[in-house]
C-alpha cells in the first residue's frame, strides 16, 4: 500500500518509536531504534557520530526506517535515504536549526532550556539524520 507524504507527516505526529536499518560494511545489516519526528517531507532523528548508524549512513546513505505506533500497527516504512547534518557538513547555525527541529518534531514541544539543549549536543558530537523516501508503504 503506498503512503502519501500527508499521512505520513500525521502519523509521525503522535508515533515516534522507529528502528533504522543500515548496512555495515560487510554487508550485514544494522538496525537500530531511534526516535523520530517529521521534518521537510521525511523523517528526522539525532545520534552521536561514534554510533554504528552514523558510520554506516556516512559510508551508505540507503536506509529504511520502520516507524511504528506503539502497538506495532499501524506502522510505515520509508525506504529510501539519508541526509546528514553534523559538524562536519553543516554549518553551525544551520546545524542548531536542525537539531532543534529534530527534538521539536519528536517530542512534540519545546525544550525546557535551548542554550543546554545546544550545549548538550555540542557535548555530544550530535547530527541530525532526515531520511527521505523513494517508497513509502505500510498499515495506515
Amino acid at each position: 500500500m503506498t503512503i502519501q507524504k500527508q499521512k505520513l507527516e500525521s502519523f509521525l505526529s503522535i508515533n515516534h518509536d522507529a528502528v533504522l536499518s543500515t548496512t555495515r560494511s560487510n554487508g550485514a545489516t544494522q538496525l537500530s531504534i531511534v526516535t523520530v519526528g517529521f521534518h521537510n517531507g521525511g523523517a528526522i532523528f539525532t545520534t552521536t557520530k561514534s554510533r554504528a548508524k552514523f558510520i554506516n549512513l556516512n559510508r551508505n546513505q540507503n536506509c529504511s526506517l520502520l516507524i511504528s505506533s506503539s502497538d506495532w500497527s499501524p506502522y510505515v516504512v520509508l525506504e529510501g535515504s539519508a541526509t546528514i547534518f553534523s559538524d562536519d557538513t553543516t554549518d553551525p547555525k544551520t546545524l542548531k536549526e536542525i537539531l532543534r527541529a529534530a527534538y521539536k518534531s519528536a517530542a512534540g514541544k519545546e525544550h525546557p532550556d535551548w542554550n543546554e539543549y545546544d550545549e548538550a549536543m555540542k557535548r555530544d558530537s550530535r547530527a541530525a539524520i532526515l531520511v527521505k523516501a523513494d517508497n513509502i508503504y505500510g498499515t495506515l
